[in-house]
């Protein structure tokens, strides 16, 4: 993407720019569909394109730049689907667009914020704690984003918080990017002794003279309270320089969504805490809880157009990101591995000695491996002491390397059916699936800045 369309879009967003998406399409990966006086961003997936937000122009307007729009994705062959739209484009958008409700949006009005200080103990210990740990919060220079120390702890910073996630890092609207049009956006540091321990990207919401925290990262290691302590800042800035309205965006699948996105909250809290994340941005008291939707036109379903949002999202694929997140370790796979292994060795018991391993002595020897193996794990998941995980991966790389062997020698030349096969690999497969996501997962929680 050249300069001059993202130039482009830039004087429309600082025009037109409502929602709090619209800052974020001047970031990399965009293209901008251009209609008039107004433009729709946009990734194109292969198979759809994915609007971030609603179009940008003037309210008169909207409606007809979405729908030259969707008129040009229908042309392209592309599936449309926009992600991150608010009530307004609904009502302006009429028939044209169906919407699943997929969340809910805290709205501050900054000027309040002392208020809610007044009533809320637990936050104000929260920052006692971080100033008495010597956190301080300032604002950064655009110059300092353009490079230096401060724009070197930054990214020391975000890389670390990023290594520390259960999942892979995501594309799209949650992108990480803290340094683009520095002169628009505004940037906060927490410092602790001189270094950075956390950052708060700020970027504008013109048509609301507001702002959205796009970004609120802190170091792992930082001491309690450093995030809030930003939020504090900026609450305060914000209120000062006259702002009413403040966002901490989206918090996914909150609120009055579907069955079926209720569904995935549940069974997806294990890799994302989407309960966790409302209820901390719930804890500031926001003064208003905004639905959030994905719109769509009629007639295309509503999975499908889901299926296209997560796909612009995870940016490789489905299966690729499958695979990132499962090499970080995530405790849901590090708890399946622990499961999975109480039936495994029951059947290592049960079965003949003679048959799988020549005598019972190796026999029993591999049922106490297991045992091991499966306590220290069932330990790592009550405790969480990363201490542990060294020991457990290499015993399971011990494995990884041992069953093999042992296959080779005496399985493998006495196997006699499919199923024997099978055995045989799942025996083999299973410990260096679980020996690369134990060491993931030391890196991820032992070594997270490295």
């Amino acid at each position: 993407m050249t300069a001059a369309p993202r130039q482009r879009a830039l004087a429309l967003v600082r025009r037109y720019g409502y929602n709090a998406t619209s800052f974020q399409t001047l970031e990399e990966g965009y293209q901008y569909f251009f209609h008039g006086d107004g433009c729709v961003a946009y990734v194109d997936t292969g198979r759809a394109w994915v609007v971030a937000g609603a179009p940008i122009a003037d309210v008169s307007a909207i409606r007809e730049v979405l729908l030259a729009f969707l008129s040009a994705a229908r042309a392209a062959r592309r599936r449309a689907c926009l992600f991150a739209t608010e009530q307004r484009l609904l009502s302006l958008a009429g028939d044209s667009l169906v919407s699943l409700r997929i969340g809910e949006q805290p709205v501050w009005d900054p000027a309040r914020w002392p208020e809610i200080l007044k009533r809320r103990r637990s936050l104000r210990e929260q920052l006692r704690r971080a100033r008495a740990k010597g956190v301080q919060v300032r604002a950064v220079t655009p110059s300092e984003l353009g490079g230096g120390s401060t724009r070197d702890g930054i990214q020391r910073v975000a890389e670390r918080w990023l290594r520390a996630r259960g999942m892979a890092p995501l594309d799209f609207l949650v992108r990480l990017d803290l340094f683009s049009f520095p002169e628009e956006r505004r940037c906060f540091v927490a410092e602790q002794s001189g270094r950075v321990v956390g950052v708060a990207g700020v970027v504008p919401v013109p048509a609301r003279a507001g702002w959205f925290v796009e970004d609120l990262v802190r170091d792992p290691l930082a001491p309690n309270g450093t995030a809030e302590l930003l939020i504090d800042h900026v609450m305060r800035w914000a209120s000062d320089a006259g702002s009413r309205w403040l966002t901490l965006g989206l918090a996914p699948l909150a609120g009055e969504v579907s069955p079926l996105l209720r569904a995935a909250r549940s069974g997806g809290g294990a890799l994302y805490d989407f309960q966790g994340l409302r209820s901390y941005k719930a804890k500031l008291e926001p003064q208003e809880w905004m639905p959030i939707f994905l719109s769509y036109p009629r007639g295309q379903g509503a999975l499908r157009s889901l299926l296209d949002a997560l796909w612009a999202f995870t940016q490789t694929g489905f299966l690729v990101f499958g695979l990132r997140t499962l090499l970080r370790g995530p405790i849901a796979v590090v708890r399946l591995l622990a499961l999975l292994l109480v039936p495994w060795t029951l059947l290592l018991a049960l079965v003949t000695a003679e048959r799988w391993f020549g005598s019972p002595l190796l026999k029993w020897a591999w049922v106490t491996f297991d045992v091991a193996v499966a306590c220290g794990l069932f330990r790592f998941l009550h405790k969480r002491s990363t201490a542990s995980l060294t020991p457990l991966a290499v015993l399971v790389t011990l494995d990884a390397l041992l069953t093999p062997l042992q296959a080779a020698l005496f399985n493998l030349p006495r196997a006699s059916s499919a199923l024997d096969y099978l055995v045989i690999a799942a025996a083999c497969l299973a410990p260096l699936l679980a020996s690369v996501v134990l060491w993931g997962a030391r890196s991820v929680r032992l070594n997270p800045g490295e």
